[in-house]
């Protein structure tokens, strides 16, 4: 999107059905008009949660440094980006985590250790190495960090681990993923894949309720080969070549996307992983034909939402273990929204027992207790897996999404509801997505453009989108010096992993005061998104590094480009700024044949204006979620 930066249940007779939908319908129905409350209630458990959560990780850094001074190997921050990804640093407890999901192996404390059940044993392996009871490992934080360390090191032992990058082989067979008989090969993407989300941990640096990972640039072309950097989709790759378009003999660089491509015109490589053929965006990577049938026998006409209760490494290795006997369709990563289908549309998965033969499945990483796995890029990813879905079978309806309150427990739908958690279906037991799951926001998602929506225009999850990488010097930026910047960051953000960073910098040679024009679109209003200017706000998070700014923004109309009165910023704080694009009284004429009001039925977002006093020290300016709310 071109701105700056988007079963039936089991009743005794089809009357019987009908009135039951009818009754669940009408519910659901008085429940859209509170999703604002929805949305309130699950803020105040989210503030709760990291209330709760900062008190516990407290004693967390002494241990982490405890264990580096054991294993001085192993390189700093290297384990919290483990506990990060394994647990999101929320001690797993299986009788409360997992509740038998799928019959995953159980992982356990803040490190996520396995204890065998068809994965690597790491707790018994660490107990004898530490000479410490099973249970003290499960349990304890300090000795479960500490377990992690004694693993680790032993796959370093001999090994010259000099940077993050020779780390990436170390890491894959730390993993703790156990092989599949006569395919040596087949768990060897999902250990890359935990690799790659370590990795990627530290290269983006986590700040998260009390925790964090430094922020360590990773050399992603050393750490893995050009095909498995393809199918791992990695957001960054620091090439030393000249130009826009980093090219291999294979692969190139989007530089927008910042992603790995394979090239149209290069050959088949054999190695590369075949996308799907169902969904295009997503990589094929089939489960075990012993975890699925090969065949329907209803067609299909609904969607299951889950939590993994687990990794997305860890569930696309168990969804290719012949033992396992469940898969999903697809699996989705937490921390970019990567997709992954493991079973064909035609056929069916084994993910919600008495519903499996006309359903389709999505598996979310992630474990329904903890908030911290639902990110904005994996919603947004999951949505627009499910408008696929909804524009291929006539029988799913996006409009058909459940958009009421979260809930913990078994919450039965009707069967007009369509696209549902696993806890909505008749005859299950597990009670995912969860509490934590927004509906509200997921069924906005599925259904842009609806009334009372927001649709998101720019989140900076995997590039800087459309955003100039510096202010637009075209005579209406003053103040400051051209060395100012625009760059995505992931140190800093208030929703999902990461923001846009405005970096500015005073020109020395002049004392005017601070008006900066970053441009939209990339400098090219054509490559805007047209906004329907009907009952439309437009705005979006920010923070100021500094006292004194002020923000606006500039709005692309019929007859010129009008602009927005200013918003004053508080310092060291998210703050959420918007702008209503029907209200004369928010406008002023800028330019070309503009009125001071906002007339056309559609019009375009022009650039974001940042205003301060002049002041010679640098400032950082923050910038996530634009949206527009109708």
């Amino acid at each position: 999107m071109a701105l700056f930066c988007g079963v039936a249940l089991a009743t005794a007779t089809a009357a019987a059905v009908a009135s039951e939908d009818a009754r669940h319908a009408a519910v659901d129905r008085q429940s859209v008009p509170s999703a604002a409350a929805h949305d309130r209630a699950l803020e105040q458990r989210l503030r709760q949660e990291e209330a709760r959560l900062r008190a516990e990780r407290a004693p967390y850094p002494d241990y982490f440094r405890r264990a580096y001074a054991a294993y001085p190997a192993i390189p700093r921050g290297t384990l919290e980006a483990i506990a990060y990804v394994q647990s999101r640093w929320q001690p797993l407890t299986p009788a409360a985590e997992n509740h038998g999901h799928h019959h995953m192996p159980d992982a356990h404390g803040v490190m996520g250790l396995y204890a065998g059940g068809g994965f690597a044993d790491q707790v018994g392996e660490a107990a004898a190495l530490l000479g410490v009871p099973v249970e003290r490992i499960k349990g304890d934080p300090a000795t479960n960090i500490l377990a992690a360390a004694a693993l680790l090191d032993q796959h370093l032992r001999g090994k010259a681990v000099s940077d993050l990058e020779s780390l990436a082989p170390e890491l894959a067979r730390y993993a703790g993923f156990g092989q599949v008989a006569g395919d040596s090969a087949i768990g060897d993407y999902a250990r890359a894949s935990f690799a790659f989300d370590v990795l990627l941990a530290l290269d983006r640096g986590v700040n998260e309720k009390g925790m964090v990972v430094p922020e360590r640039p990773v050399a992603w072309e050393r750490a893995f080969d050009a095909a498995t950097l393809a199918r791992l989709g990695a957001p960054f790759v620091r090439l030393d070549v000249e130009g826009d378009r980093i090219e291999t003999e294979r692969f190139a660089i989007d530089p927008v996307s910042e992603r790995l491509m394979r090239r149209p015109d290069a050959d088949k490589a054999p190695d590369m992983q075949p996308l799907s053929t169902d969904y295009g965006p997503a990589i094929w990577n089939p489960a075990h034909a012993s975890n699925y049938t090969a065949s329907r026998s209803a067609a299909v006409n609904a969607v299951t939402i889950h939590t993994a209760q687990g990794s997305y490494a860890g569930t696309i290795s168990w969804f290719k273990n012949a033992s396992a006997n469940v898969s999903a369709h697809y699996v989705i990563r937490s921390s970019d929204g990567q997709v992954t289908q493991m079973v064909r549309h035609a056929h069916t998965g084994w993910h919600v027992r008495n519903h499996n033969s006309y359903t389709l499945g999505i598996e979310h990483e992630g474990y329904v207790n903890n908030s911290s796995w639902y990110t904005t890029a994996m919603y947004n990813a999951s949505a627009a897996l499910v408008r696929h879905f909804c524009a291929s079978y006539s029988g799913i309806s996006c409009a058909s999404a459940y958009s009421g309150a979260p809930s913990s427990g078994i919450n039965v739908l009707p069967t007009s509801v369509k696209i549902k958690g696993h806890q909505h279906f008749s005859g299950q037991t597990h009670t995912d997505p969860g509490i934590n799951w927004n509906w509200s926001r997921y069924y906005a998602l599925l259904n842009p453009g609806s009334g009372g929506t927001t649709q998101y225009l720019d989140r900076f999850e995997s590039s800087v989108g459309h955003f100039n990488t510096g202010p637009a010097y075209s005579g209406s930026t003053t103040g400051i010096s051209t060395a100012s910047t625009a760059s995505r960051d992931c140190s800093n953000r208030r929703n999902g992993n990461c923001s846009l960073r405005v970096l500015l910098k005073d020109n020395t040679s002049s004392s005017a005061n601070w008006a900066v024009r970053l441009l939209s679109g990339s400098g090219n209003p054509g490559s805007n998104v047209a906004l329907t200017r009907a009952n439309g706000r437009i705005g979006f998070w920010i923070y100021s590094g500094g006292s004194g700014m002020s923000v606006g923004v500039g709005i692309d109309d019929s007859d010129g480009t009008e602009r927005s009165v200013s918003r004053s910023l508080p310092a060291n704080q998210w703050t959420y700024v918007e702008w209503s694009l029907t209200d004369a009284a928010q406008w002023n004429a800028w330019v070309g044949g503009a009125n001071g009001a906002i007339t056309a039925g559609t019009v375009k977002l022009d650039a974001v204006w940042l205003y301060r006093a002049q002041t010679s020290y640098d400032v950082n300016v923050y910038i996530d979620d634009v949206q527009i709310r109708n």
